[in-house]
This record gives structure tokens, C-alpha cells and sequence, in this order.
């Protein structure tokens, strides 16, 4: 991962608070465009734990060799996910994101086999139905970002008995996304396409960019990483 950034804790959590309540979504893919050449250093002073622990969470699921366990990292990024889970095993890619400026900086790891850019707001995924061993969407499924519409398109893409894996916040701004992001899920297991695999509560998901923001006690906010399973025979 990039070396330390040069801004302070302050200055960046003003920058990823004017983010996160950035309403239009042009404005915010511009505002990730410009983002992208400093976005790593960024995170590693807000002291972003979800790359790994997803990558964590979503190996603990596959047995044997992962070579061959292709993965479709949503809303990508600069790489950090696909980052992770090479280190686990994983050595088969393809991403998707809003923002060339942050596509650019993926494809610059090679760790991708394709990259795609794509509007998770506006487009259907680029990829036919049951195609990927396993999706991944970490960090984008949050208020003023990527909206909960898109998890239905990451269930239809992924193979029957493949893997989901996906993140949300609990800061105060997001529990009203949480919320209808949990009533979806809930949805979409009480009628039978998928399987809840594991739910893991993460304490010290990443540093507040406020103090109406942190966990009570605490300078972090936490998270929630969802684990899931697409049930055989679906063919949605």
C-alpha cells in the first residue's frame, strides 16, 4: 500500500465528510477523479480497515486452491479489495467504477483482467447473469453514494452457489440507508435467492471525520461486512 499521507487527520476527514454528502453524482465522480492520485494515502491516515477484512471474510468461505475463483470487484476503486484478496489466493479479476480517475489508478497495479467504467447508479452491470464465483462491494454502499438498487444486479451476475460480500457503515449519517439496505437483504433471503453466510460487526471500521459522526467513547465509527450466498438453482 502507498506510504503515509502528508495531510493531516483533519484535512482529510474534511475531505471524505464533503464526499460522503455530496448529493450530485456527477459532481461526486469528478470529486473521485481527483481524488484517485492521493485517495490510498488518504485512507491509510483515516485508518480504513474494510479492503482487508472483506478479503478476510470472503476467503474464509472458499476451500482448496482460489486460482481459478473469478471475482467481480464493484465499485474498485483504486484496487484496495483486489489488493487484498491476491494476497489471499485470489489471482482472477474484473472491476467496475464510476471514476476513470480511480480505474486508472487500479489498472496501474495489473492486477486486473478487465476493468470497466460504469454509472452503479444509472446501469445495469455489465455481465450476464451467474457469471462470477464471487462479487464484492466494499465501501461504496453508503448515503450519498452508491444506491441500494444496485444489489439485485450484483446477485443476478454472480453464479448459483457463489459468494457476496458486502459493506455498509453505522455512522449516525448512514443508519437510514442501513436501514433500507438491511430491509432489502432481509428481502431478498426471505424469498429464497440467497443465504445469509455471516455478518461481521467491526468495532473500529475507520476513523470519524466527525464527532457527531464517532461511536460513543470512541474516535471510530464502526461497520457491518454481510456475507452471502446465491441459492442453487437461482436463476435471477
Amino acid at each position: 500500500m502507498a506510504a503515509s499521507s502528508s495531510r493531516s487527520l483533519a484535512e482529510v476527514q474534511r475531505r471524505v465528510s464533503a464526499v460522503h454528502h455530496e448529493n450530485d453524482s456527477e459532481e461526486q465522480l469528478h470529486f473521485y477523479d481527483g481524488w484517485a492520485p492521493e485517495y490510498e494515502q488518504d485512507v491509510i491516515t483515516l485508518q480504513y480497515q474494510a479492503p482487508r477484512l472483506a478479503a478476510s471474510c470472503l476467503a474464509s468461505v472458499f476451500q482448496g486452491s482460489l486460482a481459478d475463483v473469478l471475482v467481480l470487484d464493484v465499485a474498485c476503486g483504486t484496487g484496495l479489495v483486489a489488493q487484498e484478496l491476491q494476497a489471499k489466493g485470489f489471482c482472477r479479476f474484473h472491476g467496475l467504477d464510476g471514476s476513470w480517475g480511480m480505474l486508472e489508478h487500479a489498472r496501474q497495479k495489473g492486477l486486473y483482467q478487465e476493468l470497466n467504467l460504469c454509472r452503479l447508479d444509472q446501469e445495469a452491470l455489465p455481465a450476464p447473469s451467474g457469471f462470477y464465483d464471487a462479487v464484492t462491494i466494499v465501501g461504496a454502499l453508503s448515503e450519498g453514494q452508491v444506491p441500494t438498487s444496485v444489489i439485485p444486479e450484483l446477485l443476478r451476475v454472480t453464479k448459483p452457489g457463489g459468494f457476496l460480500c458486502l459493506t455498509t457503515r453505522d455512522n449516525q449519517s448512514n443508519l437510514r440507508y442501513k436501514s433500507q439496505m438491511q430491509q432489502l437483504l432481509d428481502d431478498l433471503e426471505q424469498r429464497g435467492l440467497w443465504e445469509k453466510v455471516k455478518v461481521q460487526e467491526v468495532g473500529q471500521w475507520e476513523r470519524a471525520t466527525s464527532e457527531q459522526e464517532a461511536t460513543e467513547g470512541s474516535d471510530y465509527i464502526s461497520g457491518v461486512i454481510y456475507l452471502y450466498r446465491k441459492t442453487l438453482g437461482v436463476g435471477f
